[in-house]
């Protein structure tokens, strides 16, 4: 979510926004002091992949592996001056929220003590072992909002990954919003989600985690976590959603609003780089079904191992048309940090396919193309890039699956991991559609697309993007879906068998009116369309919150709009008028009370129909 509800943030100049509201919740919010309400890798795995389409003659052919580039940097215990490097770059990313600048921060394995990794905007911090045990800081990793007054709900874009903590005073500080995972990380302590002072907070996600301590959310909002496990979990605000998480709190919601399932449908881990012996690898976690807990608790996690020289390794500044010839000569991608201009699609076409970002790597269109298409294969894993639209408009920016896309894709499916997508805020862009989903039985995992609220380019018409995510694949599976101010629908989903589990949105803030908002007879256009034609569709812990603040009177029908038919079901619904600029009259169709007033009260739907 961005900002909390007054006026907009100028850029590079944060003032207090949506969040504002959270103020009139704090005598009601539990803080300090709140009950817990619930109660080694070493060996790699042989390579896996399967045979490369055929090469282009040896004289055109493009080197696999290399180094990774100035703005990777590797550090092991004798490195020296760590602390002094770490802030030296968070010195220059603490504000850079539509800065140019990207860095990964890798870790090799080893123990390092008295470390305070604080992170920045487009600043990645990674293990380099194959378990999280294997990288050992006795100390913290940081995110804060002191540079917003307190306010974490615009700390985007940054992560951390495949580490071990031992926070220097039991509990480490994780203050994020929304495009920050946290993923595959052994923290030996507490976790607190929110910022010093427990200020704004807007929610996030963990995933494949072990915190041995409890986790403190106190003002955030909304989270999602998911295979994990967790020491207890101290509170919750509007909606807080399980799955597969080991000593999570039982499903109460609407009060305490928790979502639990006991285990995640499907779940394959993102794609991770590591060491083996002195050389990269990236590992691909495999499939699981019904999944609990983490995968990497119990000796060397299952997958298979990719050495570095089966990927092309871009620079930025390289063009689509050398990232399609190394992708034609059967090489996978690794995006290195920094920013990559494209005039053509970058075309996936392989099967098992991999395209990792690091350091938030950001792909921008050129011209109005679209930024990256997926044919319609097996297990291509789309991880951790971002995709910021350009100012001329673009149809789609991400295409997974061509139009009419029917294979079946069930034993091994494309995911998409950790792929955000920006219209506005670095400058004007517009985008129809911003991802298009056409491969049946697609997971994504956690990815925020937002039509930027605040920043540069920004705009009704300015950073004009109708829709968010439209799936038209059948059996495909969100887990983690963060959509945010599109102008008509968030999300818009034809395919049959669709599952979401856990939704976060706000609907777009600057509608001048009502008359802009509306849809042929219906006020508003849904945050999450489903269409008439679905039979059958499932989803938990779902969100959506409105925030007119240019015109306050616009009334919403509804936060969600789904055919009345036995197979499509909701559980956990909620609609939140924050602050009172614009109002919902039911939470899903005509069920669920209306919002009113300025108290920012959730209004809930538990089960629909």
């Amino acid at each position: 979510m961005p900002t909390p509800p007054a006026d907009r943030t100028a850029h590079r100049t944060p003032r207090p926004s949506r969040r504002g509201v959270l103020a009139a919740m704090a005598a009601v919010l539990p803080v300090a002091g709140v009950p817990v309400l619930s109660s080694r890798a070493s060996a790699a795995p042989a390579a896996a992949q399967p045979p490369a389409a055929a090469a282009p003659s040896a004289a055109a052919a493009l080197p696999g592996g290399g180094d990774l580039g100035p703005n990777v940097l590797v550090f092991d215990p004798s490195t020296p001056n760590i602390q002094g490097k770490l802030d030296e770059i968070f010195k220059q990313q603490e504000s850079a929220q539509f800065g140019t600048a990207r860095y990964a921060l890798l870790f090799k394995p080893g123990t390092y003590n008295g470390l305070n990794a604080q992170l920045g905007f487009y600043t990645s911090i990674a293990g380099l072992g194959l378990s999280p045990d294997d990288t050992t800081i006795n100390g913290d990793v940081t995110v804060d909002a002191g540079r917003f007054n307190g306010n974490a709900t615009q700390n985007f874009w940054r992560s951390a990954e495949n580490l071990a903590l031992a926070p220097v005073n039991g509990t480490n500080r994780w203050a994020v919003a929304q495009a920050a995972p946290f993923r595959r990380m052994h923290v030996k302590g507490g976790l607190n989600l929110s910022p010093d002072g427990y200020g704004w907070a807007s929610g996030g996600y963990i995933a494949d985690s072990r915190i041995d301590g409890p986790v403190g959310p106190y003002s955030q909002q909304q989270w999602y976590t998911r295979d994990s496990s967790v020491g207890g979990w101290r509170n919750a605000v509007w909606n807080m959603v399980f799955s597969g998480v080991e000593g999570a709190p039982g499903q109460t919601f609407p009060d305490p609003p928790y979502t639990a399932l006991d285990t995640t449908p499907i779940s394959r881990e993102k794609p991770f780089l590591y060491l083996a012996g002195g050389d990269f690898r990236v590992f691909l976690p495999e499939k699981r079904v019904n999944a609990r807990g983490t995968t990497w608790g119990n000796g060397t996690p299952r997958g298979a191992s990719l050495p570095l020289s089966q990927f092309y390794v871009a620079k930025p500044g390289t063009d689509a048309a050398t990232l399609n010839a190394a992708l034609a000569q059967g090489l996978n991608l690794l995006l290195t940090p920094g920013i990559y201009h494209v005039d053509r699609p970058i075309e996936v076409q392989r099967a098992n396919t991999v395209v990792l970002g690091l350091g938030y790597a950001t792909i921008v269109p050129d011209n109005g193309v679209t930024a990256m298409k997926v044919a319609d294969v097996d297990g291509a894993r789309l991880a951790g890039f971002l995709i910021d639209a350009g100012p001329v408009n673009s149809a789609t920016l991400l295409e997974v699956g061509p139009n009419g896309a029917s294979a079946d894709h069930a034993a091994n499916p494309t995911t998409v991991q950790d792929v955000f997508v920006r219209i506005g805020g670095a400058g004007p862009g517009k985008a129809t559609t911003s991802m298009v989903i056409n491969s049946n039985h697609t997971i994504i995992d956690h990815t925020w697309v937002w039509r930027a609220d605040h920043g540069d380019g920004v705009g009704w018409e300015t950073n004009r993007a109708d829709y968010g995510i439209r799936v038209n694949g059948a059996d495909v599976l969100a887990t983690g879906l963060f959509v945010e101010h599109f102008n008509k629908y968030d999300v818009e989903w034809r395919g049959e068998r669709g599952r979401t589990v856990f939704f976060q949105n706000e609907k777009a803030y600057d509608a001048p009116n009502q008359a802009a908002v509306q849809n042929g007879n219906t006020k508003g256009f849904a945050a999450y369309k489903i269409a008439d034609t679905v039979t059958t569709h499932e989803g938990w812990g779902l969100g959506s919150y409105c925030y007119y603040n240019v015109d306050p009177t616009i009334r919403q029908d509804h936060g969600f709009e789904a055919p009345n038919k036995p197979g499509v079901k909701f559980h956990d619904l909620l609609v939140v008028s924050l602050g009172g600029k614009g109002q919902y009259e039911h939470v899903i169709n005509d069920v669920g009370a209306p919002t009113s007033g300025t108290s920012t009260v959730p209004s809930t739907v538990t089960s629909y129909p």
